[in-house]
């Protein structure tokens, strides 16, 4: 496939950044930050986007939704990462939806994903437990008992936990710690009885929740899947959860280094431009060519997705991993060239290193995807 974007996903990518220009500036975020909002959201944007479509854009068109792809909303994404918008979009019609559309009963399906599709229902996928993701290493327990199962345990890192109206949950059914085997999925209600939600707010000003679970019952025809058999779905949600984030910090690069380009040709010291410092023209010139080389990692591993191919998992490593390195490039380079006052609260600069660091360490870091890289490959 050619590594290009139809009309059609073009036509996707420029409405989105109109549409978030005007209405999901940064400066939105910090007004979220100062005002303290209950859900780290606006609820009338997500209302907005919703009627946009970009809720259904990954739900077929079976259950409501338009299944346009994932190269398609990859280009949504990458704009919401140059205007670090903060929405249920990547929790709940990414995760939700593609976790719901691989595990759940055609049931299931027409419920849970129609209502992800009409904005009814938002979710939050819980799956880590210490403070490294670590899929496979799953403690908490779901014990059967009758026609229920009882969970204890706790997950930490759930993106949007706090405000999610379901959470879908990795428990061990059966099967020792870091078995793939023994792992199976479950929804339920995040106001159910034993549901404890502790919000935390991290350093992007967005929200993640430690949930901890105290003798909850829950029916078992809230299992997504076959019991013991989650990890196949789980997985392969980490991987295209994996490529959005990639997406994501493709955006972040992107607008860190326009803003930071366009500062170089604005500051003067000792009464010349700062751009025309030859250290800081071949500093920039890296920069921008690493961001080059990742508009391409991310559009090939959103393809894979969309095609299926079996070798996204590797892709989806590939992404993340160097997605990590050139953010961090991209946003430490950003902060210097800026001087001192990129420091400050003033300039919007500091927000897309804020937003760089949890997006990079979320669903696996740098050296995480760099040793599963490997290990997919045979080493």
């Amino acid at each position: 496939m050619a590594m290009v974007i139809n009309e059609e996903q073009q036509m996707l990518k420029e409405s989105a950044q109109g549409f978030l220009a005007e209405f999901a500036p940064v400066s939105e975020l910090r007004k979220l930050r100062d005002e303290g909002s209950a859900t780290g959201y606006n609820a009338d944007l997500w209302r907005q986007m919703v009627d946009m479509g970009w809720a259904a854009i990954l739900v077929p068109e079976a259950y409501g939704g338009l299944d346009f792809g994932h190269v398609g909303m990859g280009q949504i994404i990458e704009q919401t990462g140059r205007t670090l918008t903060a929405s249920p979009l990547f929790s709940t019609a990414i995760i939700g939806a593609s976790l719901i559309n691989l595990a759940a009963s055609d049931a299931q399906k027409f419920e849970l994903l129609t209502a992800i599709a009409g904005g009814e229902l938002t979710t939050a996928l819980a799956v880590d437990e210490t403070i490294h993701h670590a899929p496979t290493q799953i403690s908490m327990t779901a014990v059967k008992q009758g026609d229920s199962y009882r969970l204890n345990g706790e997950k930490r890192f759930v993106i949007d936990g706090h405000s999610a109206d379901k959470l879908i949950v990795a428990v061990r059914t059966s099967g020792n710690l870091g078995d793939t085997t023994g792992i199976s999925l479950l929804i339920l209600d995040r106001n159910s009885a034993g549901v404890e939600v502790e919000r935390t707010e991290m350093v992007d000003s967005r929200n993640a929740a430690i949930v901890r679970f105290s003798d909850v019952s829950v029916s078992a025809d809230n299992l997504l899947g076959e019991e013991g058999q989650g990890f196949s779905a789980l997985s392969a949600t980490l991987d295209i959860g994996n490529a959005y984030l990639a997406a994501e910090m493709l955006g972040i690069a992107q607008e860190s280094f326009d803003r930071t380009l366009q500062y170089l040709k604005e500051r003067k010291q000792f009464g010349v431009l700062i751009g025309s410092f030859q250290a800081l023209q071949h500093r920039a010139a890296h920069w921008w060519s690493e961001v080059e080389l990742c508009k391409s990692v991310v559009l090939k591993v959103l393809q894979s997705l969309d095609q299926g191919d079996p070798r996204s998992p590797a892709m989806a490593s590939i992404a993340k991993a160097k997605l990590c390195e050139v953010v961090e490039l991209a946003t430490n380079e950003a902060i210097q060239m800026h001087g001192g006052i990129g420091m400050t609260d003033e300039y919007e600069i500091g927000f897309f290193i804020k937003r760089a660091r949890p997006a990079a360490s979320l669903y696996g870091d740098y050296n995480y995807h760099g040793d599963r890289f490997a290990l997919l490959s045979g080493y």
